[in-house]
């Protein structure tokens, strides 16, 4: 819980990982992948405050009691949510899975949340095995990779029919919320299947499912909010969007949310760190502090109230995921109704 002017913030981290990219875990002739993957991870932490930057050492492999620390004794996160990212074509172990973000869990019951992965490629044994873990863990979500490397493959797509039997096994097993990479690449994975368009297709096609898609699909910012907009069930995942915009890129920062909070609406956009990229700190009050520049420029865009700052830290989030939120920290329904998302027009003269 945050604290700052008297009001009290519910926070839920909507994306965090627990990873091993030490050379340790590298496959076996896959090394410049597994190096560079993770090189290219730790740049993305130079978009954040100078005294949060970590070295690379610490970096390719961290331990649990720096985890706890930094995302719930000094982060303010009450619940997090573990988004598992398999690659094991370079990473003997894998680089941050099911299992390991569960059995960390398990040692701190009520900090996490598990979600789990799939990948259509892996065929009726992927099956078997997503039953498994969403029992196991007691998943209410997974995390998608449509351009993790698989053999000679490099991506998939959610059109897939092999894609919809996986969907349709979610329903099934009570997967409601489904979280998709869609935005930043990372080296060497292709930009290009990181696109939003297949997430139109398969939103219309199970509207009792929820695809939040982090990092909102940047850098294609208008494709995304022009296709959620007419989904109901496609939500905003903030994570990259406020650690790598909102230090490093503040007036690109406040154009996307400006843009996300009018296309797609306060109750729509979910706050996460990206933990170890960027620690929640000084996300959370960097984002409390945060609202909507003067001068024409953002001439477009109401300001952020306080009550819409509550919804995107953690509230949404915690109806999307059944978390039980403390009453004193909840909104008083008679003042939560959504705010208008546009700057009132400027008086004539």
């Amino acid at each position: 819980m945050y604290e700052k002017d008297g009001e009290k913030y519910f926070v839920v981290d909507g994306h965090t990982h627990f990873w091993d990219a030490s050379p340790e875990n590298w496959v076996k002739g896959q090394e410049d992948y597994a190096k560079g993957w993770i090189e290219c991870f730790h740049a993305y932490q130079g978009l954040g405050p100078a005294e949060t930057h970590w070295s690379i050492q610490d970096f390719q492999k961290y331990s649990e009691e720096r985890m706890m620390k930094d995302v719930f004794e000094d982060g303010h996160v009450d619940v997090a949510i573990f988004q598992p990212t398999n690659l094991r074509q370079w990473y003997a172990n894998g680089f941050n899975t099911t299992e390991t973000n569960g059995a960390l869990a398990e040692k701190h019951p009520g900090n996490f949340l598990v979600n789990t992965n799939w990948d259509p490629r892996d065929g009726d044994e992927g099956l078997k095995q997503l039953e498994e873990r969403a029992r196991r863990w007691n998943s209410k979500g997974v995390k998608l990779y449509t351009a993790e490397w698989y053999g000679d493959s490099r991506g998939w797509s959610l059109k897939t029919p092999e894609a919809a039997t996986y969907l349709e096994k979610c329903q099934e097993l009570g997967l409601k919320n489904i979280h998709v990479h869609k935005g930043p690449t990372i080296w060497p994975l292709d930009k290009d299947a990181f696109d939003v368009s297949d997430v139109d297709y398969v939103a219309t096609n199970f509207p009792e499912l929820n695809f939040i898609v982090e990092h909102v699909g940047l850098p294609r910012i208008e494709d995304f909010c022009f296709m959620a907009t007419q989904e109901p069930n496609v939500y905003a995942g903030l994570s990259v969007v406020v650690g790598g915009l909102m230090h490093a890129r503040p007036r690109f920062f406040a154009k996307v949310m400006g843009e996300l909070m009018f296309w797609l609406g306060e109750d729509k956009l979910i706050f996460g760190a990206d933990y170890a990229i960027w620690e929640p700190k000084w996300q959370v009050e960097g984002f409390v502090d945060w609202n909507m520049p003067d001068g024409e420029e953002f001439g477009d865009y109401a300001k952020l109230t306080v009550a819409q700052k509550k919804k995107i830290l953690g509230l949404n989030a915690a109806r999307l995921y059944d978390i039980d939120v403390p009453a004193e920290l909840r909104l008083d329904p008679k003042t939560a109704q959504p705010e208008p998302a546009v700057a009132e027009p400027a008086p004539a003269s």
